[in-house]
């Protein structure tokens, strides 16, 4: 069948249409990261599945686009008017959809790169197929109602694209930041709506036609408006992290909080006992940089703040150590002020990523301390032989470095390619943990210390809070994890630290 109109439409609102739709459609897409971090947390898996499950939504809605295309411009803009509605509809649900789907899904499935998966198609498919059916009936109109159908057309493209930066700009800079992640949603909603109207005024429908097209839309804003009054998952969102802050103490006028970014642990801290660590790897962590620098002072970085706990504790046994902290949001740091008891003014906040901080400023440092591996999601720039170069050209020369490692008891792909790379960079490169025998499967916490020189011993105790006795592998077992490494050696270049912390088969 020939589109045909006997009133050719302006090309204008088809344009501005375009746009509006291209744009609330990429919103949806960097919305979502944020939406399912606070349940799957922020991976290089958690991107591929939202990459792809757009995509996968916008090709069959353009497919379907197509054969509405091929219709007459007033049925087939009144079809699209309903495409509209319908994103509308399930975009204005995502959010409901995805707190009673999340806890299901992911605890009916024990590989959570396929949580993530089907978590991100039932909740984000819908709404990406609904906005890719405009695309090629805008066009095709746009391109018959018009002398210069080539122009047209690639007038239609370019809205389309300058719709996808656009939304992408907004996203990222603007409403993210000033309306969090549900009200960003919101304005997707009523986007979308007002792109069913313009449909269903440029197809002249009248009052009648626009009866029950109106209800659906007033139940989309309902299930918007839901969606902002239900509790928010995030005690603070900010431009980076879904941040939580719980009370976790036997005894409320002895507090205890977690600080959850997105959705993991990044520290514990107990208002009346601040020199007492809460978890295994902190408490590590502070017992092995104060044994290394005994009594005398010294300065220490640290790569993220989380609740501050190891320099509010260090600050607490009245160490002389002057302490300077890379923290990249500064939201976390005002909650570790506000709800975990962390005085400022003890240390230099760099609001900045560590590795930059790093690079920009050339002070050494006598410990440097990262805490990189919370769980699959690890900051690849942060675990690589020229980060590791970086961080050894700020040691002095007596200087350490410690950082954490989980993984897999059954497999530690990640630990013995860690430690292959940091043998590539400093002479003496040590594996700390807790002094037991591992359960099959566990996912254990490791601390690598890497100097020039070795620890005077191979054993220390600490508490988190209860104490514990924790060693220093054997240097022959240091000797076999790098040879597991296989030569593999992390660079910049080739970095596969998401599938090396995969647990094995």
């Amino acid at each position: 069948m020939t589109l045909h109109s006997s009133h050719p439409i302006p090309i204008l609102p088809l344009v501005v249409m375009q746009t509006a739709v291209s744009a609330a459609s990429l919103v949806v897409e960097i919305v979502a990261g944020r939406m399912l971090a606070p349940y799957v947390g922020m991976s290089l898996y958690t991107w591929t599945s939202i990459i792809a499950v757009v995509l996968a939504g916008f090709s069959a809605g353009h497919w379907l686009g197509g054969h509405i295309a091929e219709r007459n411009s007033a049925p087939a803009l009144r079809a699209t008017g309903w495409t509209m509605i319908g994103a509308a509809l399930t975009t204005s649900a995502a959010v409901l959809i995805l707190r009673a789907l999340a806890g299901p899904v992911l605890e009916s499935l024990s590989d959570p790169v396929m949580g993530i998966t089907i978590l991100t198609s039932l909740v984000f498919f819908l709404p990406s197929f609904f906005a890719g059916v405009p695309a090629p009936v805008l066009a095709r109109i746009a391109v018959l109602s018009h002398e210069r159908p080539g122009r047209s057309l690639g007038t239609m493209f370019a809205a389309g694209a300058l719709g996808a930066i656009g939304g992408t700009l907004l996203a990222g800079f603007l409403f993210i930041s000033w309306l969090g992640s549900i009200g960003t949603i919101a304005v997707v909603t009523i986007t979308y709506l007002l792109a069913a109207f313009g449909c269903f005024s440029l197809a002249k429908s009248s009052g009648r036609d626009l009866a029950l097209p109106l209800v659906v839309a007033l139940v989309s804003l309902g299930l918007a408006t839901a969606s902002l009054a239900a509790p928010s998952p995030c005690t603070r969102e900010s431009r980076y992290f879904c941040i939580r802050v719980l009370d976790v103490s036997d005894d409320p006028s002895s507090p205890v909080r977690l600080m959850v970014i997105d959705h993991l642990g990044h520290g514990i801290s107990a208002r009346d006992t601040p020199q007492i660590m809460q978890t295994d790897h902190a408490a590590m962590l502070d017992e092995l940089a104060r044994f290394r620098m005994q009594d005398r002072p010294f300065s220490a970085f640290f790569i993220g703040g989380g609740s501050y706990s190891i320099p509010r504790a260090w600050t607490a046994r009245n160490l002389p150590v002057t302490m300077t902290v890379a923290e990249i949001d500064p939201m976390v740091t005002e909650l570790a002020k506000s709800e975990f008891w962390f005085d400022d003014s003890t240390a230099r906040i760099r609001h900045d990523d560590a590795r930059h901080a790093l690079l920009s400023d050339p002070t050494l440092y006598d410990v440097v301390i990262g805490d990189a591996f919370t769980d699959i999601a690890v900051p690849a720039h942060l675990v690589t032989q020229e980060f590791f170069e970086l961080v050894a050209s700020r040691l002095n020369p007596d200087g350490i470095y410690l950082m954490n490692v989980i993984d897999h008891a059954d497999s530690l792909q990640a630990l013995s390619a860690i430690t292959a790379t940091l043998g590539t960079v400093f002479r003496t490169v040590e594996i700390w943990t807790e002094q037991r025998q591992p359960v099959p499967g566990e996912r254990m916490v490791f601390i690598i210390l890497a100097s020039d020189e070795p620890t005077a011993t191979d054993n220390l105790t600490t508490y988190a809070p209860d104490p514990f006795l924790f060693g220093a592998l054997a240097r022959q077992t240091v000797d076999r994890f790098i040879a597991r490494a296989g030569g593999l050696i992390l660079t910049d270049n080739y970095v596969p630290i998401d599938r090396l912390m995969g647990r094995a088969e």
